[in-house]
């Protein structure tokens, strides 16, 4: 089990920091107060590998209880030296007043102190022994979000192409266009083996449609052109942060041409360690 405990000064990105980790798989919770979070971890042992990669903000919200950490933190190094990584998200107190003028919110702290800037330095005093403690320390000041986010995947990614999750659809142009596509491929300029009787009633799952599709040279040369344009954009397209893609092949019917393009283009990028999911939205829809 993996275990990334988020903390720091509030108003630092931390809500930044765990949208970022659930797009890239952690569980994410935020605010749980530290006595409970070995409890929890009891939990996610027993769910069967199924929350095996988990991210907690903790922060000073918890009240009287966030002084908790410091003695949870030492428990969970001792159990889990290896699984256990603690990010401690620092910010500049001109750009921390800045942020809170700005979005107008309340901090934590504000109602226990005279003002912002009082509230500020409370929590900065009340965080200082928490910075012994930190694995990762990252300056948010001059970070946009964006670049908070990939400093995020630099850290707890092991390949990059994981951050991404590449949906690879097929759809018929007769059920109405996929709205969900960010890419769109019409493929009906290629032979349609709806006209092969002993084709018909097969889709592009099966090696016989797909091998009646790619023997024609347009569709091969027509693959190779796609497959060259996915390994030039999906690199781009993860470097702007993007969590999901989602690439549609579109033929009449969806159940032939589209559906062939979309298992050899999904096969393809799977094999280049992206993260697929396929579907095939009108494959059991009558016959077109």
């Amino acid at each position: 089990m993996q275990l990334v405990i988020v903390t720091g000064m509030s108003g630092s990105g931390k809500s930044t920091v765990m949208k970022v980790m659930e797009d890239i798989g952690y569980y994410c919770i935020d605010n749980l107060p530290p006595i409970l979070i070995e409890k929890f971890i009891e939990l996610c042992k027993q769910s069967g590998g199924n929350l095996n990669k988990v991210a907690i903000a903790l922060d000073i919200r918890t009240g009287d209880m966030f002084s908790e950490i410091y003695h949870t933190l030492r428990e969970l190094r001792s159990e889990m030296p290896e699984q256990l990584k603690v990010v401690f998200l620092e910010t500049a107190d001109d750009i921390l007043l800045k942020r809170y003028k700005e979005t107008r919110r309340r901090h934590p702290l504000f109602d226990t102190c005279n003002s912002l800037e009082e509230a500020i330095q409370l929590e900065r005093e009340r965080l200082q022994p928490l910075r012994s403690m930190v694995d990762y320390y990252i300056e948010t000041s001059h970070l946009s979000t964006a670049q908070l986010g990939v400093e995020v995947r630099n850290l707890f990614l092991e390949n990059e192409t994981d951050s991404m999750l590449v949906k690879v659809m097929s759809f018929g142009y007769k059920y109405g266009i996929s709205t969900e596509s960010d890419v769109v491929f019409d493929v009906r300029c290629l032979p349609n083996p709806f006209y092969i009787p002993e084709l018909k009633h097969h889709t592009g799952c099966e090696i016989c449609v797909r091998d009646y599709v790619m023997q024609f040279e347009q569709s091969q040369q027509l693959l190779t052109k796609i497959t060259d344009l996915m390994e030039f954009l999906l690199p781009l397209y993860i470097a702007e942060g993007k969590s999901q893609l989602v690439i549609a092949f579109g033929c009449t019917g969806g159940k032939h041409r589209s559906v062939t393009f979309a298992e050899l283009v999904g096969d393809f990028l799977r094999e280049k360690g992206y993260r697929v999911h396929k579907l095939h939205r009108d494959i059991t829809k009558g016959n077109h």
